[in-house]
């Protein structure tokens, strides 16, 4: 996997563009994010973590976030999109404080997200709780950060 470039090369690309805040959709991906959030909660207490239900708490995960840190892109005036959109909104997370390492994770988390959709990749138990702790780290620092604003 390469590595992720910095934001301001999403921007010269073109991927990120300056826009006015959309108030509205960034309220839209939050409420979303956080029944998306409230949804695993209850799976995780309900059925558990298991083998067969690992890809989905990854995939899940990383909506969760991502619906988040797209959210403070727009709220800051920021859209993304066509190829690299989620690689940018990632790297955002540099801008919005996050370490290195945290935003190496999401990226990965990305790539093997994009395995399970689209190559049929298959991620055991011990990756999922990785996800999972690591989805509960960062929520409440991203919520925290869009309600500074």
């Amino acid at each position: 996997m390469r590595p992720l470039k910095n934001f301001e090369e999403f921007v010269s690309e073109g991927i990120i563009n300056k826009r006015h805040p959309d108030l509205a959709r960034a309220k839209s991906l939050i409420e979303e994010s956080e029944k998306r959030k409230e949804f695993l909660n209850e799976i995780l207490i309900k059925i558990g973590l298991s083998e067969n239900n690992a890809n989905y708490f990854i995939e899940n995960s990383y909506d969760v976030l991502i619906e988040l840190i797209r959210a403070k892109l727009l709220i800051e005036g920021f859209s993304s999109s066509g190829k690299g959109a989620h690689e940018a909104a990632i790297s955002y997370m540099r801008k919005l404080g996050f370490s290195e390492k945290n935003a190496r994770f999401m990226n990965d988390l990305r790539y093997f997200r994009n395995g399970i959709l689209y190559y049929g990749k298959i991620f055991d138990v011990d990756y999922a709780k990785k996800v999972l702790n690591f989805l509960d780290e960062l929520y409440p620092k991203l919520k925290r950060i869009i309600h500074l604003k």
